[in-house]
C-alpha cells in the first residue's frame, strides 16, 4: 500500500490525467503507471497483477482504482508511459536535491530468461555423460548513475550486451547533468577514457576519478596519453574511489528485491521493464527515507539536516 501511495503521488505531480482528450477516460495514466509498479514489486507478469488487485480491494483504493484493467490495456500503458522520454521524468521526480555531492555510475547485465543455470547445465541427454555448456551470449544491460549517499539513481539508460561501457559514459551523464549539478563522479576502469574526463570536466564541470587500465605504478612510470588521465595515474583519490562500490550496491538491491530476471521477450519490452526497475528501486528507497524522518521527528527532502543525516 505504501508503494501504491508513493508511486501514485508522483505519477500524478508529473503525468496528466489522460492520454487524450478524446480517451475513454476509464483509467488515468497515473493509476495505470501504479499497476506498472506494483508489477515489479511483485515480481509478476501483466496476468498476475491483475489477479492480485482483482482480489486486494484495499490495495486498489490506494490509488482509486475503482475497476481492474484488462492485462493487455497495462501492456499498451507500458508503451506510452514508459517511453524514453516519460521515464526519465518519471525518474528525475523521484530525486528532489539539485546538488549531488558524490556520484557513482557503473553497468549490470541481466537475464533475459527464470530458467535456472543448473537445470542450463543438466538439459543435455542423458546418454551423454558431459554436462551442457551453453552460454547465451545476449543479455539485457542497464547503466545508471547513483547517488552515493542515498542510493537514488540519477540517470539511467538501457541496452544490450555484452558490450563495453567506455561509449556509454556520455550517454548515461547526460540526462543526468540536465538535472542536477553532480560535484564529483567515480568510475571503474572500464569507463577509462580522455575524452570521458574532458567531458565530465571541461564541458560539465564534474570532477572524475577513473582509474587509467594502463601506466599503473609500479608496473611501469611512463606518462599515459591525455592530462587527466595522466593525473589519475599521480594523484589518484583512492580514500573517495572507495566509494565507488555504493553502485554495486544499487544492483544489488535491485536484484534481490525485485529478481535478476526480466520477464520481458523483445529488445524495446525489455529497455521499458529496466526502467521501470529503476523507477521502482528510487520509490522503495524514498519509502525507507521517509519512515526513518518521520521516526526522527523531521520532514524528509524539507529540512536541512536531510544531506547530513543520509
Amino acid at each position: 500500500k505504501k508503494v501504491a501511495r508513493a508511486a501514485y503521488k508522483i505519477a500524478k505531480s508529473t503525468l496528466p490525467q489522460y492520454a487524450h482528450h478524446y480517451s475513454p477516460q476509464k483509467y488515468t495514466q497515473p493509476q495505470l503507471f501504479v499497476c506498472l509498479v506494483l508489477k515489479i514489486f511483485f515480481k509478476t507478469d501483466y496476468r498476475g497483477i491483475v489477479a492480485i488487485l482483482s482480489d486486494s480491494l484495499d490495495l486498489r483504493k490506494c490509488f482509486n482504482l475503482k475497476n481492474v484493467p484488462h492485462f493487455t490495456t497495462l501492456q499498451k500503458a507500458s508503451k506510452r508511459l514508459l517511453s524514453l522520454k516519460i521515464a526519465n521524468q518519471l525518474l528525475h521526480s523521484t530525486v528532489e536535491q539539485p546538488t549531488i555531492d558524490l556520484a557513482a555510475i557503473d553497468s549490470t547485465g541481466l537475464e533475459a530468461g527464470h530458467i535456472s543455470r543448473y537445470f542450463v547445465r543438466r538439459k543435455r541427454s542423458k546418454q551423454l555423460e558431459a554436462y551442457e555448456e551453453t552460454q547465451y551470449k545476449r543479455f539485457p544491460k542497464l547503466a545508471v548513475i547513483c547517488d552515493c549517499k542515498n542510493h537514488l539513481i540519477l540517470s539511467a539508460i538501457t541496452t544490450r550486451g555484452p558490450s563495453v561501457d567506455v561509449n556509454q559514459f556520455c550517454k548515461t551523464l547526460k540526462p543526468a547533468t540536465e538535472q542536477y549539478h553532480i560535484k564529483h563522479l567515480l568510475a571503474d576502469a572500464g569507463y577509462d577514457s580522455e575524452k570521458n574526463h574532458q567531458y565530465a570536466r571541461d564541458v560539465h564541470d564534474i570532477r572524475t576519478t577513473i582509474p587509467a587500465k594502463a601506466g599503473r605504478p609500479p608496473l611501469t612510470d611512463k606518462p599515459l596519453r591525455g592530462k587527466y588521465r595522466e593525473q589519475m595515474r599521480t594523484q589518484f583519490d583512492k580514500e573517495t574511489y572507495g566509494q565507488r562500490w555504493q553502485v554495486e550496491t544499487v544492483f544489488s538491491m535491485i536484484k534481490r528485491n525485485f529478481g535478476s530476471a526480466v520477464r520481458a521477450r523483445t529488445y524495446w519490452s525489455q529497455n521499458r521493464e529496466m526502467m521501470l526497475l529503476a523507477i521502482t528501486h528510487n520509490i522503495a528507497i524514498i519509502l525507507i527515507v521517509r519512515e526513518l524522518f518521520y521516526r526522527a521527528g523531521l520532514t524528509p527532502f524539507r529540512s536541512p539536516q536531510v544531506i547530513d543525516v543520509l
